[in-house]
Order: structure tokens, then sequence, then C-alpha cells
């Protein structure tokens, strides 16, 4: 006799290659839409969480990536708290904050209320030594400057060179810039990385207009310093590898696969087919592909030719970390903002500088200073061949000399991070619209990951997030879709053998 019990629902397997933050982020999400999801993590790394990492040493907490996240986006904080680790979120250390720039040779502060590209506030700019009499006068002809007519991609040189003058870009914009992509800023595309900027161009007709008109918005502390406003960063207690630990640990163990490196993936009639480097073929209903773009794009050659090689043209950049400590009696130059980036037309070999323990809590023993000093990227990647004991002494050298620093560092580290920074190059956003195209044909096969937009961690947070939501409704209405109509006979067939049942005899 029939049973009039309801099928067993199969579970779904889901594929998340790439454990880093924007993997295991795609992973959280996809087991907090559908909990019968059968979700596996694999990474081909020996440890979780690409490029973010947390060091422990002689009582400093050292970070090797991101040592935080802007709050603007509320994504990290809600996933923080989401997690269990609201209790550990801490804002950057009240009295401090502003940026440092190199200006000739010398620490000059970032005029208040300059945000990265533009100015905000007249008097400062007029008033900054950074800039000479006729840098300024250019600067603040900005006013006059028409819109751009034409809708083509421009590179973030083009566009400030155009509107502040070059000076304004060499001395100001690049370094600010260059500390957050370590990019080559004559190939950055400005609508891929600041489409604010263009947005008040459009709507004022001025940047500057356009930002003295969103001064009303914002609080006297955001105003109060220039370049990055730290007063919207938030980190964890512990270091930023506390949320890779908990994201990890939410996940069961025996579905995430370290040192687990897959060389390509292939559809098949019901779903993927997934290649291990030794030889291991496993099969999913959809794959998360949260892997860097050039890895993404070997693994998706054979599904779509065209996707897997814009993909592969998106280019990375390369820096070491160069964490340095020292005592606060060696260190000569007052200490009054969160660090310093670097012009290169000063010609230093660092990037940048990060005042770790002077941003944040617990990042240092009493008395002294971590230091973070940012080495390499898109246009001093020749550097990186140094060895590591010479990258160290380099960056050592460097802030001896730019900060007056007496005898050798307490502490020493440094991490490198090979090709691990997307470079958002002209074109960019038509190169993602093109792959998000040939993803339509893919309705169970996600990409995320800071390549595709959004470097900073809410980005990567965001990237993920959004791919696992594309997964759960595509294999919903795969499932959907498979399911049996029933026609009237066969309708009518199951009533008859309820009234048997019910009877407990043939009529």
């Amino acid at each position: 006799m029939p049973s009039t019990s309801s099928p067993t629902r199969v579970q779904s397997r889901v594929a998340v290659i790439g454990g880093g933050i924007s993997g295991l982020a795609a992973a959280h999400q996809l087991r907090k839409l559908d909990p019968t999801l059968d979700v596996t993590v694999y990474e081909s790394a020996s440890r979780l969480g690409g490029v973010i990492k947390t060091t422990e040493k002689d009582g400093f907490l050292i970070e090797g990536a991101a040592d935080n996240f802007i709050t603007t986006s509320p994504t990290a904080i809600e996933l923080c708290k989401d997690l269990g680790l609201g209790d550990e979120l801490i804002q950057t250390n009240s009295g401090g904050g502003g940026a440092m720039v190199v200006s000739h040779g010398k620490l000059e502060p970032i005029p208040p209320g300059f945000m990265v590209m533009a100015p905000s506030r007249i008097w400062p700019i007029l008033s900054t030594k950074i800039l000479s009499p006729m840098g300024k006068l250019r600067s603040g002809l900005e006013l006059f400057v028409p819109r751009k007519k034409a809708e083509d991609d421009e590179s973030l040189r083009s566009f400030i060179c155009r509107r502040f003058g070059k000076e304004m870009f060499e001395r100001l914009v690049q370094p600010l810039v260059g500390g957050i992509y370590t990019a080559d800023p004559t190939r950055l595309s400005v609508a891929a990385t600041m489409p604010r900027f263009l947005d008040m161009e459009r709507d004022h007709g001025s940047l500057i207009r356009g930002m003295m008109a969103g001064r009303r918005k914002k609080t006297p502390d955001a105003e109060g310093r220039g370049g990055a406003r730290y007063s919207q960063f938030m980190t964890l207690r512990g270091g930023m590898s506390r949320l890779i630990e908990t994201l990890g640990s939410s996940l069961p163990t025996d579905h995430v696969h370290l040192n687990s490196r897959i060389e390509k993936i292939s559809k098949v009639a019901n779903g993927w087919s997934i290649t291990h480097a030794d030889g291991q073929e496993t099969h999913a209903d959809a794959v998360v592909m949260a892997a860097p773009a050039n890895h993404a794009g070997e693994m998706l050659r054979e599904v779509d030719a065209p996707m897997a090689q814009r993909l592969s043209d998106i280019e990375y950049a390369s820096c070491a970390v160069v964490s340095l400590a020292f005592r606060r009696d060696q260190i000569r130059t007052p200490i009054n903002s969160f660090g310093f980036v670097v012009p290169h037309i000063e010609n230093h070999m660092i990037l940048s500088c990060s005042f770790s323990s002077e941003k944040y809590a617990g990042r240092a023993p009493e008395g002294t200073v971590l230091m973070r000093v940012f080495v390499g990227g898109a246009l001093q990647s020749g550097l990186l061949r140094l060895p590591d004991t010479q990258l160290t002494e380099l960056a050592h050298w460097e802030l001896a000399k730019l900060m007056d620093i007496e005898g050798e560092p307490v502490l020493r580290h440094i991490t490198r991070q090979s090709h691990a920074m997307p470079q958002y190059h002209v074109g960019h956003k038509q190169r993602i619209a093109e792959i998000n195209e040939r993803l339509s044909d893919h309705p169970t096969l996600s990409l995320a990951g800071s390549s595709l937009s959004g470097v900073g961690v809410p980005g990567c947070i965001e990237s993920g997030q959004k791919a696992a939501t594309r997964i759960v409704e595509a294999l919903k209405k795969s499932s959907e879709n498979s399911r049996p109509t029933v026609s009237r006979r066969e309708d009518a067939v199951k009533t008859q053998w309820s009234v048997v049942d019910a009877r407990g005899v043939a009529s």
C-alpha cells in the first residue's frame, strides 16, 4: 500500500571555493538563509582568512593586512553582532586622529576637511604648508572648471589634474589614494574607486561645492582632521583574526577543507564537478567562487572562456607590511596623529605608516609605540625583491629619518602580501558588467571577493552575502521548477487510496 508521507527533501550541496573573508561570509550567509544546505569551504592555504591575519608577539598585537573596517556601511558591524562579537567591537582612541603627509621631507598635517580627493573647507587649503601659492590658486579655480561632458571612464590622475591641477594631485590625492589601493593612479579608474566624486561633479559642477554642500551632514569631529575619517572606523579587541576565527568555527569542522587547491570546475547535467589538485572529484549543486580573480579565471576556463578571460585580466599589486615597535622615549617627533602617507614625488621608499597602538587600545605594552610601514605597491614593486631583513631595515631607516627615532626597534615583524590588492584600472566597471552578463547564463554559480567591487572588509563581506543570496534563490527556483505537477487522474488515485486506508479494507 502506498505511503501517505511526503518525500524527504534532498540536501543541496554548495561548494565555496576560497576561505578568505568573502568566502567565509558567503558560507555563513548560505547557512543562515537556508539551514538545510550542505555547505563546504575549500581553501588552498593552510589557514582561513586570506590576507587577514593577527599575530600576537611579545605583548604586541600585529595585523598583517586590514587592521579595522569603516562603519559607513553597517555590513561588518552587523556580521560581528550576528556572530556574538558585538561586545568585542572597539572604536579608535579618543584624543588623536587625522593623518599627516610627508611634504619636502617633513611631516605636515593634512588640511582639516580634506577627504581623500577634495576639500570641504577653503581656509585650511589656503593656509597649509603642503601646497605652493600657485598650487593653492589652481586648486581654488576648481570652482570654475566645467563639468566633463563625455561619459567615458577616466583615470584618477586625469580627473584630479583636470579639476584641481597637478600639485594637488601629487602632494595630497596620490598618497592618500595610494594608501588605500597601493595602485598606479595613472591607471586607476575613478568611476570604480571614487564614484561619489563623479556624482559631485555631475550634480554640483564642482567638487568643492559638492563637499561644502555635504558639510551640514557631518559632525564637527569628522571635519576636525584631514585624510581618513578615523572616527568612522572600528576593529575587534583581539584583532581582525577574531572575525575569521569565529566565522570558521561557526561551520562544521568536516565542512572546512584546508590545503585543498581546486584545479577547475566543470558544468555537468545535475550541477558542478569540482576537480582537486590531487585528481579527486566532488559534486556540488551550486558553487560560490570566492578565490582571487586570476585563480578564479583559471578554474572557470572550461565553464565560460570569455568570463574567465575577463577575470584573468584583473591585475593585482603586492606589498609588504613591516611592523616596528619603539619605546616612546626613542621617538623625538611628537605623535599627534594616527599615521602618515608618503607622496611618490618625495622619492622615499615607503608608501605610508600607521601608528597601530595610537589608533586602538591593547596593541602594544605601555611605554611603547607599534607602527606598521607599507612598502611596495604598483609604483615601487621592485623593492619587494629585497629579502625580509633588508626590507625591515629599509622601513626602519625611513622611519628613523622622518620621525627622528634613536636606536633599534624593540620588535620587528614582516608580512608579505603577494598579489593581494586588486587594481581597479580604467574600464573596470565595464569589465565587471561583462562578467555579470556572462554569469547570468550560470544561475547556480556566484562570484565574490575584493576583485569585483570594494577592497575593504565591509565590501568583501557584502560581496559574499550577495553571492550567497543569489545561490539560495537559484536553488529554490530550480527546486520549484523540478517539482512534478499532479494531474487530476493522479489526484483521484491518491484520494481513492486514502479512502482504502481509512476503511482498512478494499471496496
